[in-house]
């Protein structure tokens, strides 16, 4: 399945200013084979309804075979001479003509009813599939994949998918069988007239190569286009706010215009080549006919076959080349099929996030001891965001993160809760290695807050309750009122039952911000993780919030990412992380006192007024540690 791990193409990630899959090499997915072996295997039991359909095709295209048969025998039962016609036989024919036809009608309408509903059932499992696929995938995925672009796989991808397994798979089975049965009757009736039926297979073989050859790569391409247009789409709707504020909406819609036309070409070339089919196999059946009916005069005149053979060979050949102009026509929507299963797959075959290692814990009870020892990451595998980072925390602490931007304190986030594994050395909670606890068990142990946070469709109420689904209403109050929610929530005039739009758009920064440290307040997780938590928060709200905050750390390990470094002078242990190292560690006044990197961030940040403040608090420290020795 490995062979599906493949990235955009390179003309489309361009576009883009390189976005498509950051940091991967650039490939292309072409594993026809592959790729319909797949679908045939996600089938599971539906294959047996596959096989009712197969019986149901073999049953019509005898029946198709049959017809043309008994219009001979009919023509033949009329009489070349007027007073010939023998109307009893003539009479029984068009008796059993009538329901063979009536035969396959009913046939037709349960293949198509069957087939109906294995394509929805399959397509529901491969729907299913993907996006529970998408629950187990690392972070790393979604930061090389846009969210258009899965949209795209999860909607467009998947109705093509649906409509190739309802229409063309059973047009290629019925094809194939009809094909196999016309042959053989029309070979049973006259070897010499069926080579002039056979001169027009290898002008459509050559007609459906060439074609489908084109519109192949170009299906792929259309898909492709679509997946980067909806990601853009996805991108400009969720930023609108930044657009506008800036005045982009010129250079959005051109941006838009550019990929739309470049679809739109792709798609019309695409469909051009696939509408080129049709009239030029009509061409060929029409040549067909012509020699048909020429041969099979000669040999009628010549008392080697009678009118009925021939209007009966006139009919299979109508039914020999008609399954070979919808295959040809089909084999198009299946190409367009095979590029959305392709990209479908790619994600199915994608690498999940490492399973809990054999016999690993998840202990009733967590101290907090936090140890980093020797470690080393990087998101890329040539680029190290952290090198030989040595850090401990006991139990209860609250340690503090600072530094510029970059410098791979989220990443120190990111290790601690499992969403990547370090490359070298190794965390340990507890004494024991993060990878031997179970992920689940390590996902609950942090509380997380993080700076960006992102709220649910759904109520307010139901979105504190993330925190812990089984909460009563009565404790997801309390949350709200300990984390200083419920004076907002309540002047809303449905409460705690708001109706949360499109994360959060109907409620300031400060609010979706408050109802994200309400969810961890509910969780009441033994170690917590604040990523710039107050950040935007109003000064008066984040002074509530920093004694709510000084509650919450109470008695647990607190790990605590801050840009305003005011807000963490309290911590136990502060450290100052730039270029992958812990340069400084220390508290507020050790740090100070070194006049280093702390020191010249502080200041820098306080600006001159904090300088003056910290030159008095340290001259009154001074006269009192002089008026104490006297």
């Amino acid at each position: 399945m490995d062979k599906y791990n493949s990235d955009a193409r390179a003309s489309i990630g361009g576009m883009r200013g390189g976005r498509g899959r950051r940091g991967m090499p650039v490939q292309k997915a072409k594993d026809f084979r592959g790729t319909v072996r797949m679908l045939w295997d996600y089938m599971g039991n539906l294959k047996w309804y596959l096989f009712l359909i197969i019986v149901i095709s073999a049953c019509t295209a005898g029946l198709g075979v049959l017809i043309p048969m008994i219009v001979g025998r009919v023509v033949d039962s009329m009489g070349l001479v007027p007073g010939t016609t023998d109307f009893p036989l003539l009479t029984k024919l068009l008796v059993i003509l009538a329901a063979v036809y009536v035969t396959d009608l009913i046939l037709i309408f349960m293949q198509g009813f069957i087939m109906a509903g294995v394509s929805q059932r399959f397509v529901n499992r491969l729907r299913t599939e993907l996006f529970a696929k998408l629950q187990k995938l690392s972070l790393k995925f979604f930061d090389t994949y846009e969210s258009g672009d899965i949209m795209s796989r999860l909607t467009n991808d998947m109705d093509t998918i649906s409509g190739t397994v309802a229409q063309s798979a059973t047009q290629l089975i019925s094809g194939v069988l009809t094909i196999i049965g016309t042959l053989s009757a029309m070979l049973a009736l006259s070897p010499l007239l069926s080579l002039a039926v056979f001169v027009t297979v290898p002008l459509i073989y050559l007609l459906t190569r060439t074609v489908t050859k084109r519109t192949g790569k170009l299906f792929r391409e259309q898909q492709a286009y679509l997946g980067v247009m909806n990601s853009h789409i996805e991108e400009t709707i969720s930023g609108i706010q930044t657009v506008r504020a800036y005045g982009r909406e010129k250079q959005v819609v051109a941006h838009f215009d550019e990929l739309n036309e470049s679809l739109c070409d792709v798609g019309t070339k695409a469909h051009i080549w696939s509408g080129y089919i049709m009239p030029l196999l009509n061409v060929i059946n029409n040549f067909g006919y012509a020699l048909i009916s020429t041969f099979g005069g000669i040999l009628c005149l010549n008392g080697a076959l009678t009118a009925g053979v021939i209007a009966s060979f006139v009919s299979l050949a109508k039914q020999f080349t008609r399954p070979l102009n919808e295959i040809a026509n089909t084999y198009n929507t299946f190409l367009s099929a095979i590029a959305g299963a392709e990209r479908v797959f790619e994600i199915i075959s994608e690498r999940e996030e490492t399973e809990d290692r054999p016999g690993a814990i998840a202990p009733n009870h967590i101290e907090g001891h936090v140890e980093f020892e020797d470690v080393t990451f990087g998101y890329r595998s040539d680029v190290r965001v952290l090198e030989h980072v040595n850090i401990d925390i006991k139990p209860r602490m609250r340690a503090a993160f600072v530094g510029p931007t970059g410098a791979g304190k989220t990443t120190i986030i990111n290790l601690l809760t499992r969403f990547y594994d370090v490359d070298g050395g190794s965390i340990k909670l507890d004494g024991v290695d993060l990878r031997d606890y179970k992920r689940d068990f390590i996902r609950s142990t942090f509380g997380v807050v993080l700076q960006e946070t992102y709220l649910f469709e759904g109520t307010i109420r139901d979105n504190i309750r993330y925190g812990k689904l089984d909460a009563t209403d009565e404790e997801v109050i309390a949350a709200a009122k300990t984390a200083g929610a419920d004076t907002f929530i309540s002047r809303l005039e449905n409460g705690y039952d708001t109706i949360v739009q499109d994360n959060g758009a109907n409620l300031s920064s400060g609010q979706r911000q408050m109802i994200a440290i309400s969810r961890a307040v509910l969780a009441d997780p033994p170690i917590l993780i604040l990523d710039e938590a107050t950040s935007n928060i109003d000064t008066r709200t984040e002074m509530h919030i920093q004694h709510v905050m000084a509650d919450l750390m109470r008695g647990r390990t607190t790990f605590v990412i801050a840009h305003r470094l005011g807000t963490i002078r309290d911590a136990d242990v502060i450290m100052v992380v730039d270029g992958g190292h812990v340069i400084e560690r220390g508290t507020h006044e050790e740090l100070m006192q070194q006049h280093g990197f702390y020191y010249n961030m502080y200041t820098a940040q306080m600006g001159i007024a904090g300088l003056e403040a910290q030159a008095a608090l340290e001259m009154q420290n001074n006269d009192l540690d002089r008026y104490a020795n006297i």
